[in-house]
């Protein structure tokens, strides 16, 4: 399929455009004082896979650009582009690891959860469903913490969405738990599993 060179956008999501740069006909790289992406001409979007299109035509700069590269990567190739090699490298492992059920759909290779951050953050929530989990923690500069402890707030997790973010339910709750046994690094602290005491 052919496609055609299109205006250059005027207006995006992120904000007034500062920069922007056709880098394939009809798809343009944009920055903004804050953010930025892709836009899509119409006949891009039109021509995005169903696996990888997005409602609109914004393709943000840090995880949704990879669909658009996904998509149109055997005419990026084409351009010869010093980097570009490294940068579709870069978009399959983004597109794994953020959006794996579309892109395991697109490109017909299954995503494991050990290939996709998206994945085993909705596996540890849902293994958590109904508990309580801990959604802000403090250190003893609160007042209400003492000593030894994290002071925790918590609410009790309702369900998961496809990206793995969870959905609450319930009034916030408040608790303490020895400051050895919270790790900020884990995907998710359930109250149980760390031994948190109520306040």
């Amino acid at each position: 399929m052919s496609f055609e060179s299109s205006a250059q956008p005027v207006a995006s999501i992120w904000g007034g455009i500062a920069t922007a740069d056709q880098i394939l006909p009809g798809v343009w790289h944009v920055s903004t004082a804050s953010h930025g992406g892709l836009i899509l001409s119409a006949q891009r979007q039109e021509a995005m896979p169903g696996a990888l299109r997005l409602e609109g035509i914004h393709y943000e700069e840090d995880v949704d650009w990879s669909l658009v590269y996904l998509a149109f990567e055997a005419e990026l190739k084409l351009l010869r582009r010093p980097g570009m090699a490294a940068s579709l490298q870069l978009a399959h492992d983004i597109a794994r690891n953020w959006h794996p059920q579309p892109y395991g759909d697109f490109t017909g290779i299954a995503v494991a959860p050990r290939d996709s951050y998206v994945m085993r953050r909705r596996a540890a929530y849902q293994a958590v469903i109904g508990e309580i989990v801990v959604t802000a923690a403090f250190g003893t500069h609160e007042a209400w913490v003492p000593a030894g402890k994290t002071g925790l707030i918590g609410r009790r997790v309702a369900s998961v969405d496809h990206l793995g973010w969870a959905k609450y339910d319930g009034p916030d709750v408040r608790a303490l738990v020895d400051a050895a046994r919270y790790d900020s690094g884990n995907i998710v602290n359930s109250f149980a599993a760390i031994g948190a005491e109520l306040i």
